[in-house]
């Protein structure tokens, strides 16, 4: 199926999944590659400031990587771009967690002090709501194609019934009118 065949539901949906994905990827891309400018030491457990957070050589990279993952995302669109959004969303929150466990143990390779674990908190959540966007509610319309997806009976009833000719009854000369209300007659 090319894209120009794809519903107008399905395009709008897919145009918000690119969007925060690309979104997302270029606000990562400009943080690694402003730690990687910057010289920082690859395994610094300590890190330092960049853009307002800390970080290391090792951070960049990562940095760099997910931002890689993210703008493929937001190439290929669609269900894609929204799995994939939410993957690395839930990732992001599950590494301010993670992170927040290891602050000021020598554990912490990634150099994450407290302001990096509420920025991973906060762009995971960001990176998630973009991919559940028009996915995942109790409520969603029925042109929606993940909705079609769930209920595949109900589509297949609405074709067959849009697509069934109605039976039109024989008009003539012999067929009385029905008599409506305040009619004389």
């Amino acid at each position: 199926m090319h894209p120009h065949d794809e519903p107008v539901a399905d395009r709008r949906l897919s145009r918000i999944h690119r969007f925060g994905a690309g979104l997302c990827a270029l606000l990562l891309l400009a943080f690694g590659a402003l730690g990687l400018a910057d010289g920082l030491p690859f395994f610094g457990t300590h890190g330092e400031h960049v853009a307002g957070l800390s970080g290391n050589g090792l951070l960049s990279v990562v940095s760099i990587g997910t931002a890689a993952v993210l703008l493929t995302a937001a190439l290929l669109g669609g269900r894609a771009a929204s799995t994939v959004t939410i993957v690395v969303g839930t990732l992001f929150v599950l590494s301010g967690f993670v992170n927040l466990a290891l602050l000021e143990t020598s554990a912490n390779l990634l150099a994450f002090r407290l302001p990096n674990v509420l920025f991973s908190f906060a762009t995971g959540l960001l990176i998630a709501t973009f991919g559940m966007y028009g996915r995942i509610s109790g409520g969603l319309p029925h042109d929606n194609p993940y909705w079609r997806r769930r209920h595949p009976e109900a589509v297949a009833t609405a074709v067959a019934t849009a697509t069934a000719v109605p039976a039109v009854p024989a008009v003539g000369p012999a067929v009385r009118r029905a008599a409506l209300p305040g009619d004389r007659g």
